[in-house]
């Protein structure tokens, strides 16, 4: 197990908080840790994996139990799941306290800004049968499939990441009318006059 750096267990001083950075170099450090137990063989490795699933089972209802508390309070259950780790830990152990579709609406909202800078806008349709069906419009040109490609990554990503009992995460393309449509132009010109 010494190919995984660790930072000691003393190394944060008793109270301190993680901030966000910290959290995820934590997650990536328990990550490799975790696989380093899953590839060693005995009986010593399947107690570690058992006591790290029961420890997540308790903490599961630790926190099912605190977002039972805070659907009493709006403000504070706003909160809970406004904060990207208690939010991610809220799902991890499907007590999240937002149905699906709002969780998506939101992921999809997060992202407009990012993907405006490319030209894209995304759209929930619906989610049926688990599956979510998201409409994806932009502008074409150079490099626009690549950039439709990264788009339904990222749109795929972000709906998996807030919502996982999602099974599929459909991303339907649309390029935006730049042309005028020829049935527009049969019809002639619309004036207020003409609707006497």
């Amino acid at each position: 197990m010494d190919d995984v750096p660790r930072e000691p267990a003393n190394a944060r001083e008793p109270g301190s908080r993680l901030d966000d950075a910290a959290v995820r170099e934590r997650l990536t450090l328990l990550d490799g840790l975790l696989e380093q137990v899953e590839r060693t063989p005995g009986p010593a490795a399947q107690a570690a994996l058992d006591a790290v699933a029961t420890l997540l089972e308790v903490y599961g209802e630790a926190l099912a139990r605190a977002a039972a508390h805070a659907a009493r309070a709006p403000d504070v259950r706003d909160a809970l799941t406004a904060d990207e780790l208690l939010a991610h830990l809220l799902v991890l152990h499907g007590v999240h306290p937002d149905p699906v579709e709002r969780r998506a609406r939101r992921a999809l909202e997060a992202l407009g800004p990012e993907l405006a800078t490319v030209g894209a806008e995304v759209e929930l349709l619906g989610i049926d049968g688990g599956v979510a069906t998201v409409a994806m419009r932009g502008e074409g040109g150079c490099g626009a499939a690549a950039t439709k490609d990264a788009v339904a990554a990222a749109v795929r990503d972000a709906l998996q990441a807030v919502a996982p009992e999602l099974s599929e995460v459909r991303v339907d393309v649309a390029a935006k009318q730049t042309l005028v449509p020829v049935d527009s132009l049969l019809r002639g010109p619309a004036t207020l006059g003409s609707a006497r």
